[in-house]
Order: C-alpha cells, then sequence, then structure tokens
C-alpha cells in the first residue's frame, strides 16, 4: 500500500518520469558504477525540476518510503540505490550555466563533471573537480572535493557560492554565507546529510589551457623513482603541479614498451596548468630519471579531466588513508603492496599529493583530512567474482601498511562503509558535534540516511 499511495500521490504532477521495476528501463536506470551493487528500489523518479524534488520528498515522507539520492551514482558503497526505497535521481537536471564575467558556474544538482568542465571551455575556465569526467558535482563537492586543480585552487568545496537545499520537510532554501550560514558551512564536507542540492553555484578560475604527462618505469624501478618524485613536489614543484605516483596495468597503447603491456607498472602522472613546453621544463628533474614509456600531450582541461575515465560496471572496492609525512618507509611499503593489486585490471594504486591551497585553505569547514600532505588510494577495480576476497584484502592491507603515518582523517568520498568511527573522524570529532546541531534543525527524524550519516539526536 505504502508504494501505490506513493506513486498516486506523485503520478499528476510529476514532469520527470517514475520508473517502477516493469518499466523496461529500470534495469539500466537502478545500474551504479559499482558493479557489486545489486538492489531494487520500489520507484526510481528521475526528476526534471526542483519541484519533482519537493514532491518526491514529501510522498515518500507521507508514504513511509525510505529515500534515497542519485548524482553520478560512483559512491563504492552504492549509497544511491536501496532495496524498495524511492530513488530521486538527478541526473536530468544537468544543467550548467557559465557566467564569465562574475566567473562562476551555476549547475543543476545531477551535473557531472564532464558538464561542468564542457560548459567553461569555451571560455578557458575551470575549477577544482574529481579525476573522472562522470563523477556527479553534487556529491563530489559536498564531500570536499579533491582533484588535479585542488593544490592550484583549492578543494572543491572551497569553491561553493552558493546551494539551493531541498530539505526533509520539503521546503526550499537556499544556503550562502549570507543565507542560512549554518546549513553553508555543513555543505562544506558535510555530504548528504541535510537534503538534497538542486543547484549549486562553484567559482571558476582562469584554466586556458593544461598539459597531460604520463612517464614509465618497470615495477622495480618504483621505490627510487618515488623517493625523488615525492621531493621534488614537497620542495620544488610549483602549486600550477598535480598528479600523483600510480601503479597500474600497462595499457596497449603505443608509449607502452611491449613488456609493460597488460603487466603491472609503475608511472608518474602529471597535470599542469600550462602549455607542454612549460610543463617540460617544469618537470625536467622528473624526465632525468630514466623513464621507459612517456606520454606528454597540451590539451584543453575537459580533455585532460576525462582521459583517465574509469569504466563503469566494474566490480569495485576503494578506501584512503591520509597521511601526515611520506617517510622512504612508507614509499617501501606502497610499492611493496602492489604486487597484490589484481592485473590485469583498471585498476589503480595511487599516492596523490595535496599541499598547496589544500593545506593553505580555510581550516573552518568540516574537512580535516586537508592537513595531510599525501594521501594512498588504493582504486580496486576487477570483473571476476572470484577476486573479490583479494581484491578487497589487497586495499584494506595497503591502508593498514601506512597507518603509523596516518592522520585520524579521511575524505569519505573515497571510502565505503569503513564503520561509525571512521564517519566522525572524517568530519573531525569536534566538527561532528556542530554537525549534529544543523542535522536536528534540517533532517531531525534523518530521512536522508543513506549516506556517510551524521546521526541526529533524536536518533541517537
Amino acid at each position: 500500500m505504502a508504494l501505490e499511495s506513493l506513486l498516486a500521490e506523485l503520478q499528476p504532477q510529476f514532469s520527470g518520469e517514475l520508473i517502477t521495476p516493469e518499466h523496461p528501463d529500470y534495469q539500466s536506470a537502478r545500474t551504479v558504477f559499482n558493479g557489486m551493487i545489486d538492489r531494487r528500489p520500489a520507484v526510481i523518479a528521475q526528476c526534471a525540476t526542483t519541484d519533482d524534488v519537493v514532491r518526491a520528498v514529501r510522498a515518500a515522507s507521507r508514504a513511509g518510503v525510505d529515500i534515497t539520492v542519485r548524482g553520478g551514482g560512483h559512491s563504492v558503497a552504492g549509497l544511491a540505490v536501496a532495496d524498495d526505497a524511492l530513488v530521486i535521481d538527478l541526473r536530468r537536471m544537468n544543467s550548467a550555466i557559465v557566467d564569465p564575467d562574475a566567473m562562476t558556474v551555476t549547475l543543476g544538482g545531477g551535473a557531472t563533471m564532464g558538464d561542468l568542465d564542457r560548459a567553461g571551455e569555451p571560455f578557458g575556465l575551470a575549477t577544482t573537480g574529481g579525476r573522472v569526467s562522470t563523477t556527479g558535482v553534487g556529491g563530489f563537492v559536498l564531500g570536499g572535493g579533491g582533484g588535479w586543480l585542488d593544490r592550484t585552487f583549492g578543494l572543491a568545496c572551497d569553491n561553493l557560492v552558493s546551494a539551493q537545499v531541498v530539505t526533509a520537510s520539503g521546503d526550499v532554501v537556499h544556503a550562502s554565507a549570507d543565507e542560512h550560514p549554518d546549513l553553508f558551512w555543513a555543505l562544506h564536507g558535510g555530504g548528504g546529510n541535510f537534503g538534497i542540492v538542486t543547484q549549486l553555484t562553484l567559482a571558476l578560475h582562469s584554466v586556458p589551457v593544461s598539459t597531460l604527462a604520463i612517464l614509465l618505469w618497470p615495477p622495480a624501478e618504483a621505490p627510487r623513482v618515488f623517493r625523488r618524485y615525492r621531493d621534488f613536489i614537497e620542495d620544488e614543484a610549483p602549486d600550477e603541479f598535480g598528479g600523483g605516483m600510480v601503479f597500474l596495468t600497462g595499457p596497449d597503447d603505443e608509449f607502452v614498451p611491449n613488456e609493460l603491456r597488460g603487466q603491472l607498472t609503475a608511472a608518474i602522472l602529471v597535470t599542469f596548468i600550462g602549455t607542454e613546453s612549460t610543463t617540460r621544463s617544469v618537470m625536467a628533474p622528473l624526465l632525468d630519471l630514466g623513464h621507459v614509456g612517456e606520454l606528454v600531450m597540451e590539451l584543453p582541461y575537459a580533455d585532460l579531466n576525462s582521459a583517465l575515465d574509469d569504466p563503469p560496471g566494474y566490480r569495485n572496492y576503494w578506501t584512503a588513508e591520509y597521511l601526515r609525512e611520506l617517510p622512504d618507509s612508507a614509499i617501501d611499503a606502497f610499492c611493496a603492496r602492489a604486487d597484490g593489486m589484481v592485473v590485469p585490471s583498471p585498476s589503480q594504486f595511487a599516492l596523490f599529493p595535496q599541499g598547496g591551497a589544500v593545506t593553505s585553505g580555510p581550516t573552518i569547514y568540516p574537512v580535516p583530512w586537508r592537513q595531510a600532505l599525501w594521501v594512498i588510494h588504493p582504486f580496486g577495480l576487477w570483473d571476476d567474482p572470484a577476486d573479490d576476497d583479494r581484491a578487497r584484502a589487497w586495499a584494506r592491507d595497503a591502508r593498514a601498511d601506512v597507518s603509523e603515518w596516518a592522520i585520524d582523517a579521511v575524505y569519505l568520498n573515497f571510502i565505503g562503509d569503513e564503520g561509525r568511527e571512521r564517519v566522525v573522524a572524517g568530519f573531525g570529532h569536534d566538527n561532528y558535534a556542530r554537525l549534529v546541531t544543523v542535522k536536528d534543525r534540517y533532517d531531525p527524524d534523518n530521512v536522508f540516511r543513506h549516506n556517510h550519516n551524521i546521526i541526529p539526536s533524536r536518533s541517537a
């Protein structure tokens, strides 16, 4: 009866599309990035407008049906879908409108990084986005948001100008530094705990050209090469210099030596705001390390930020650990653990630098992991269910290997369900208490709980 009453209330004025299990598009509509997730929602409400979102929230509340929210669907835990729930699917709300004079972009709640990047491209403008163009902007920004440009322009949430939010009561509020400032603060890292963001405005920056570089070595060379990369990042590299150290399966591309194709390969990935010639000059110390494969190309940022997209549909498990320092022993532990990665596969085992505008950025927001200098990110993707146990064990062991250098904080967008203490640490213990007060105001009944959840007082 709950489903019948939900549909009866929604159907008359809903301008998007309501997809139930009998609909021919149900299978594709319920599929998320992680191929391990196989959940069957009661209804998928593909919203076309903010009014659709309001109707869906209110109808679900009256019918007593759980709500999940889908933007890009990239959560490794598959938080966008739940059995027997109403999925509020924002993907049709993917507008991206640039104001080149104000240097801002206003996005629909279902916009992806690709929508954002392509909108800014004609103006030579961009902002910190995820490292995959199919990631949803909303969930990325609300979680804090680190990417190729963060050392230059700060975290994605640092660039949040305002947001339109549908609350648990179905009210529409506008959050900015001047309106609902408590909510605006919480949206800088607090995730989707407080409502559904149907529109957000971000600051843009001048990125007229960018350069991508990939240098390859046999894995035995990794400890030597990665030590030099660490020293370069910490002591020499400008803030415009991004990228990381990565183990991956050598792709079947011309720049990859035959002996590394399909095999474990060590790589230095470089992203730079500037021309190819300037990039080569800046990264000269890395070009002298004897690489065996090289790709360097100048391209628009929108192309750079989609060049390394991970394919959907694979089985996924990821985690992360944020490090206060990266001594030689930590690099050795990182390199040794690479042997456990599933190869060949699209898996990546990365060490990303922070620093720059990440660590020097505002400390008032609930993103305590920004103070770390490095992050280790085992990003497992594989296709054979027989590899499930070893792939998950590899990721967990990689995190354990560097625990002695870790800080007590983690970017929650990089992890799945790792327990209550991990969630609290992700926000910061002091921040969490303040986030609870915001949760109490905007979602006291914990309607939005399919996330890295902040538990309101009455539920606790």
